[in-house]
């Protein structure tokens, strides 16, 4: 396959990595710095799973130079999906496809209106990588799946291909027949982790053991799966329980990147996590106060360099 990634981060940098050394066609779409270390030295990866050097690595900063592609796939941080939805404009031939593996719920929307609903499908990933200098990876434990999905459903050729594409390169992938729910399900635990451990500076365990933290959190766990049913996302009957157990299960040194973006005065992906329940809880009329306050209280740092 030809597989664009746009958006060589933690995210797309670990995925891509994985299809080229597995002999998949890959370019990357990368800038600044670590675009230059990419060229000079290729696209090195640490991880638990197996250690890689790709070298040499085709990549670029504008996606004309790479041209029509079979998927794009798309893993920018939130507040650059509209620039990354120009960018698959050129990218897309008769039969490209273009896939999302942000956090959020909204990415989809900006990439179908750029590219036509038609060619977009849905996707997850699970994983926590960083870019741990200019043109190296670092991935974090041994999480490293990715679940897709026709948002009408079902299957198809390309969701066929890309799955195959993916467990050749060794990664654990699924295809779900509900992803629009498989994202709300990951939502419902990630707007509320972003934003309480931002919120509190702290990671789960301490915002665990804290009964008012905790409290905080399990609301703002309930606004979002209010959320999700009275937009009719098929949710479980028991997705709140399960979000809380979920929390429960994972170590205490864990937070969120939101949470390393504000530590690092870097720019929050906030108006489309906290934000994104706040807005769309208005639209169908739900509250979330829980929410509301994150966002007030985060506001003044959502565009980073802020201590």
């Amino acid at each position: 396959m030809r597989i664009a990634i746009v958006g060589t981060g933690g995210v797309g940098g670990y995925f891509g990595a994985r299809l080229k050394a597995a002999g998949e066609s890959v370019a990357f779409l990368a800038r600044g710095a670590h675009l230059a270390a990419m060229r000079r030295d290729g696209l090195k990866l640490t991880s638990a799973l197996g250690d890689m050097h790709i070298h040499p690595v085709e990549a670029t900063e504008d996606a004309r130079a790479i041209g029509p592609v079979d998927v794009a796939v798309v893993a920018v941080k939130l507040y650059d999906t509209a620039t990354a939805a120009e960018a698959c404009r050129a990218l897309v031939g008769t039969n490209t496809s273009v896939v999302s593996l942000q956090n959020g719920v909204t990415a989809a929307d900006t990439l179908a209106a750029a590219v036509g609903t038609e060619r977009v499908f849905g996707g997850i990933a699970y994983i926590l990588a960083t870019i741990a200098a200019p043109g190296a990876i670092a991935h974090t434990g041994t999480m490293a799946r990715i679940v897709l999905g026709e948002f009408g459903g079902g299957t198809s050729a390309r969701l066929t291909a890309l799955v195959s594409a993916l467990r050749r390169a060794g990664v654990e992938v699924e295809e779900s027949p509900d992803i629009a729910a498989a994202i709300w399900t990951k939502f419902a635990f990630l707007a509320p982790l972003s934003g309480v451990t931002a919120l509190t500076r702290t990671t789960v365990g301490p915002i665990r053991e804290d009964p008012g933290a905790r409290g905080l959190f399990e609301k703002a766990v309930a606004e979002t799966v209010a959320l999700a049913r009275a937009r009719k996302v098929r949710l479980a009957p028991d997705a709140a329980e399960r979000t809380m157990a979920f929390l429960d299960s994972l170590p205490p040194d864990m937070g969120s990147s939101m949470l390393f973006d504000l530590r690092n005065g870097k720019r929050l992906e906030l108006p489309w996590l906290s934000g994104a329940v706040a807005g769309l809880g208005r639209e169908a009329g739900v509250a979330t106060p829980t929410h509301d306050f994150i966002v007030a209280a985060l506001g003044l740092y959502a565009g980073g360099a802020r201590t």
